[in-house]
């Protein structure tokens, strides 16, 4: 017999499964149900509404987002090499996992009052992604110059790596890198980042 805890996580489970093999569109509260083996209404006593389930799902693909970070920052030291591995991850987690990405950041939908529940609201998972992006920004400013609203420079630096990411999902930057000529397709992805954190935050100093 399943526990509460148990049962609860399976649910999530099941639904991070739907959301990263068919996207948010495909997660129900029946449709998880079934597929978890329980009542059409036994979701309800730990999801009293469909949001509040997405929400769950959504703060899944946050901890597994960090989990990244924290394995490719290992070892590192320098605020430059590790905001490079930060935009590489995440641009690299949105091309690998589509559908949780797609949902994660959508908190028009997940964290409005009128889907409000008990639980954890979705930005106490987003800020904390937010202010270690932020401090490595700072850190890298200082090193070169003054540091001057790194939140306003860390969250244009964030706008162009989701637009760099939606972009190549959606193949339009393919598009018009093919029609230049620009840039073996191998190496378009780590240009593009190069890019983006040179735009932000200058060129690397040697």
């Amino acid at each position: 017999m399943k526990t509460e805890s148990s049962l609860r996580e399976r649910l999530v489970e099941v639904g991070v499964h739907l959301v990263m093999t068919e996207g948010a569109a495909a997660v129900g509260l029946r449709e998880i149900a079934r597929r978890a083996g329980v009542s059409h209404g036994a979701p309800r006593r730990y999801f009293p509404t469909h949001h509040s389930l997405l929400s769950a799902i959504a703060r899944r693909g946050f901890a597994d987002l960090e989990a990244r970070f924290s394995a490719a920052m290992a070892g590192l030291t320098s605020p430059r090499d590790l905001l490079g591995v930060f935009a590489r991850e995440y641009v690299a987690y949105a091309l690998e996992c589509r559908g949780m990405f797609e949902l994660m950041f959508r908190h028009e939908l997940l964290d409005s009052d009128r889907h409000g529940s008990d639980g954890p609201r979705l930005r106490e998972s987003t800020l904390p992604l937010f202010e270690r992006l932020v401090a490595l920004v700072a850190e890298c400013r200082s090193a070169a110059s003054p540091p001057e609203e790194p939140a306003v420079t860390a969250a244009a630096f964030w706008s162009a790596l989701h637009g760099l990411a939606q972009l190549w999902t959606w193949g339009s930057l393919r598009l018009v890198l093919d029609a230049h000529g620009a840039v073996p397709d191998g190496e378009r992805l780590d240009r593009l980042v190069a890019e983006v954190l040179d735009a932000h935050l200058g060129p690397a100093v040697p």
